[in-house]
């Protein structure tokens, strides 16, 4: 019988310092049967004696205490990959997907965390290369899969409603046009060409964003905020953790909502939880 799902994406800013301010007891009054987790900093071995009781597939950086991504479930997995493009691509500790038989139904869930990237740098040029990796695997993903999700902290606020101050951040990494234009395809209808914000075209994937679908078109709901300044207490957020589901599977969502703290001393991460319930099996 169909049941309930739910499904989580969270940038955790170091599993470590994360469950020393209280992630464990979110945790377990969240629900979640599945989480994945970005900039978890650490190795299996300390993943495990910080999560205990659950089920937990990762793929670490290469270098240490840089990056990693984790998908941690109360279901067990039946087949996890992590490569997603050819070298020199740095997709160490960015990329995890794992396939879920859940009640007679194959889900693949994915944890991303794109590079932040800077403007002229080497780290923009390894964003590129893993955008570049990132929409092939999606195009591959998406035709052999009807149930698939890929969450995340994918750096990249998609239009102006998904940053505060957006005016200000038209020549920074995370809101550059040409990045947007990844997500103008990832977004477009399957098939057809589409016309990035920068002018560019390519070919629409038909991925569906579940948090501006469910949202609709407001500011917001901000994801992430800087720990400097005021940011969390005026709002000044940005919208960078994502479900980017399947057709199909966005079409099981049932409720939607970003888990954000109540205040600033009571955050654990720089990002909140996006907490997302899916209508799965058979």
């Amino acid at each position: 019988m169909p049941r309930s799902v739910r499904i989580v994406s969270v940038n955790v800013n170091g599993i470590r310092a994360a469950v020393r301010k209280g992630m464990t007891e979110w945790l377990d009054a969240s629900g979640a049967d599945i989480v994945a987790l970005q900039e978890v900093r650490a190795t299996a071995a300390q993943l495990a004696e910080a999560l205990p009781g659950w089920q937990i597939v990762n793929d670490e950086s290469l270098q240490k205490g840089r990056a990693g991504v984790a998908i941690i479930s109360r279901l067990p997995g039946v087949e996890t990959r992590s490569h997603l493009g050819p070298e020199p691509l740095d997709a160490s500790g960015r990329w995890i997907e794992t396939d879920f038989d859940i009640d007679g139904e194959t889900v693949t869930v994915v944890s991303a965390y794109v590079h932040s990237g800077e403007v002229d740098t080497p780290k923009q040029d390894a964003k590129w290369l893993f955008l570049d990796a990132m929409e092939q695997r999606l195009a591959t993903l998406k035709s052999e899969r009807d149930l698939a999700l890929v969450l995340g902290d994918l750096n990249v606020g998609h239009r102006e409603l998904d940053i505060k101050n957006w005016r200000g951040n038209r020549k920074n990494a995370g809101f550059l046009p040409r990045e947007r234009a990844y997500f103008d395809r990832f977004f477009g209808p399957a098939g057809e060409q589409v016309e990035g914000v920068d002018g560019s075209t390519g070919t629409g994937l038909g991925w569906v964003d579940v948090g501006r679908r469910a949202a609709g078109e407001v500011d917001g709901p901000y994801t992430f905020w800087s720990m400097r300044g005021k940011a969390f207490d005026t709002d000044s957020g940005w919208r960078i953790d994502y479900h980017v589901a399947t057709p199909a599977l966005a079409e099981r969502v049932t409720d939607y909502r970003v888990d954000r703290a109540p205040s600033y001393d009571t955050r654990w991460s720089d990002h909140s939880p996006v907490i997302v319930d899916y209508t799965l099996g058979r």
